[in-house]
């Protein structure tokens, strides 16, 4: 496997979607790291010459990228949490935080695994339920 800042990037996959799996590598900035470095997008990453690793990581060190990047996100959600921010307030509350509906969706924020969806009861069932209801 090919290591690139640090991190194995996957070798059977095209160089183009291989360094994709870094963080902080999206389409754009693969594009334009392959093309500044003159390396075929359609090579497979298992195929790269060292010369070629070394050209595509000294491009990429000059992008913000992984730890630094990672790091760089957490402080600006501490900022925004620590300012009282209504954005921090919602990271606080683990609710979404850029204006999604949270009626419906959103079950991850809101604890998808604690609700049950109450379907049709049968007969039986709705009655004990009125039956349990009436003693307490």
């Amino acid at each position: 496997m090919p290591r690139i800042i640090g991190i194995d990037i996957p070798e059977n996959k095209k160089i183009y979607f291989s360094i994709q799996s870094i963080y902080g590598v999206g389409p754009d900035v693969a594009e334009i790291v392959l093309r500044e470095s003159q390396v075929d997008p359609e090579k497979r990453a298992k195929d790269l010459t060292n010369d070629e690793i070394n050209k595509i990581q000294r491009i990429l060190d000059r992008f913000e990228l992984e730890g630094d990047l990672r790091r760089h996100v957490s402080d600006n959600i501490d900022r925004l949490k620590r300012i009282r921010s209504y954005r921090g307030l919602r990271h606080i509350a683990k609710l979404p935080a850029r204006g999604q509906r949270t009626r419906t969706n959103s079950r991850n924020a809101r604890g998808g695994s604690k609700r049950k969806t109450v379907g049709a009861m049968s007969k039986e069932m709705a009655t004990k339920l009125e039956a349990a209801k009436k003693k307490n």
